[in-house]
């Protein structure tokens, strides 16, 4: 009988070795957001969507500056018509070029043209207020981003929570296990002096069995919520990190009960439906005329890389498209149609989460009338296991009564820390809820 516990002992052992054999790392929170915040995929690539938006935004510049664009161009033709407008071009006409003869029946001629072109826009507002729309696309991503680095620091702090429970419910169910074992040299001492029945020990057994599977489980668990920080933190997986024992976080006084409107989420949507109020207005702009300038100047010559001809054409160019088969109206609509589908998205998410704060308040107000009522009762579940643990040394409790004890501490503390564990995690989702963003 005396030769079980040493192997149980053992596989703990063993099992604590090979984890000690893993790195360990010590990790605070704020080191954990820190990481996530510079590596988080999530991150990565929000930020990448926002520079992207920017880049977009800058296209629009073509609304102002202007298109400059250079050629090179050698042609060689017996065509009359163009024959002859070469040489008009080469500025080489002479009388015998009037021979009719030559007229209708030139020979090969070539002309070798170098060209620059500028194009100007000059007043074209449906693009004006399409480069203003853009500019709110910038916005909403610059929003995106915010929201998205507040949804991952809740998620990083609550990560973090689970680790700290997880290693609280590792070390609780090792202090258990030494209190058990102390109770099963203590009972395996009396058994072999007569004094307590078979049955006895191996209850006692039953519970160091019991207790040794809860161990191996809270030490997975304790290695699966490393490894999804690690996976937040954009590290490898598999590292074991040392975490601050958990304790209540002591909230700043917040008698807000209204979510904030100015919320980046919200931002973001009232900037994706103020795009498309501008993208309707363009839409409605485009019914007026565009105005746009001109220019070219080229340089003609019968041989190549000459330059000997030079002429230029510049213009201003009103143009007005006045029916377009209901393209446009049909765009306006859309636009119209998507932009109220926004308004009432942006409207229910408001009241919904509204509807999260108010349940998280009230679970906030629950939470920390349980960390009292548990702080009580490990109190007293301690105390009541020593008082039976001392009469069981003096033979007036049975053994069953030591293990009920024992066990009921156990379930105490770990419910602590799980309410615990529910505060902190509670209030960093309040946190998130009644963030503000300014633009």
């Amino acid at each position: 009988m005396t030769k079980i516990l040493p192997g149980l002992i053992l596989f703990t052992f063993s099992f604590s070795a090979s984890l000690l054999a893993q790195e360990t790392v010590p990790l605070s929170l704020q080191d954990a957001m820190d990481a996530a915040l510079e590596n988080n995929t999530e991150i990565v690539i929000a930020r990448l969507e926002e520079e992207g938006a920017s880049i977009a935004f800058k296209q629009t510049n073509s609304v102002f500056l202007p298109q400059i664009n250079l050629s090179y161009a050698a042609v060689s033709t017996n065509n009359p018509l163009n024959a002859f407008g070469f040489k008009l071009q080469q500025q080489s006409i002479s009388q015998s070029d009037f021979n009719p003869d030559l007229l209708n029946y030139p020979s090969a001629t070539q002309n070798f043209m170098t060209k620059a072109e500028w194009l100007q826009p000059v007043l074209n507002m449906d693009m004006v207020y399409m480069r203003k729309a853009a500019n709110e696309q910038r916005e909403i991503y610059a929003f995106k981003t915010k929201r998205s680095t507040e949804h991952l620091t809740f998620e990083v702090q609550k990560a973090y929570a689970q680790l700290q429970l997880a290693q609280q419910a590792k070390d609780v169910l090792e202090e258990a296990l030494q209190s058990i074992d102390a109770i099963y040299t203590a009972t395996n001492n009396r058994f072999e002096k007569g004094f307590l029945q078979k049955s006895d020990v191996l209850t006692v057994l039953v519970a160091v069995a019991t207790t040794e599977s809860q161990l191996a489980e809270a030490k997975s668990n304790a290695q699966n919520a490393a490894d999804y920080l690690s996976l937040l933190m954009g590290r490898k997986a598999g590292v074991i990190y040392t975490v601050d024992v958990i304790q209540q976080i002591l909230p700043v006084e917040n008698t807000d009960t209204e979510i904030p409107a100015n919320r980046a989420d919200f931002q973001a949507m009232q900037s994706a439906i103020a795009a498309q109020d501008l993208m309707i207005h363009s839409g409605k702009l485009s019914y007026l005329p565009k105005l746009n300038a001109f220019a070219e100047y080229l340089l003609n010559d019968k041989e190549a890389f000459g330059f000997s001809s030079n002429s230029y054409l510049v213009g201003a160019q009103l143009s007005w498209s006045l029916f377009n088969g209901m393209t446009t109206q049909g765009k306006i609509a859309e636009k119209r149609i998507e932009r109220n589908k926004m308004t009432e998205q942006l409207r229910f998410q408001k009241a919904q989460s509204q509807n999260e704060l108010n349940k998280t308040l009230r679970q906030i107000q629950d939470t920390k009338f349980a960390l009292q009522q548990h702080e009580i009762a490990v109190d007293q579940a301690t105390e009541a296991l020593r008082i039976l643990q001392n009469r069981y040394l003096q033979g007036l409790v049975a053994t069953n009564d030591v293990l009920q004890s024992q066990t009921l501490l156990l379930q105490q503390r770990l419910k602590l820390a799980e309410v615990v564990f529910r505060f902190n995690t509670t209030y960093a989702y309040l946190q998130f809820l009644t963030s503000t963003s300014e633009k």
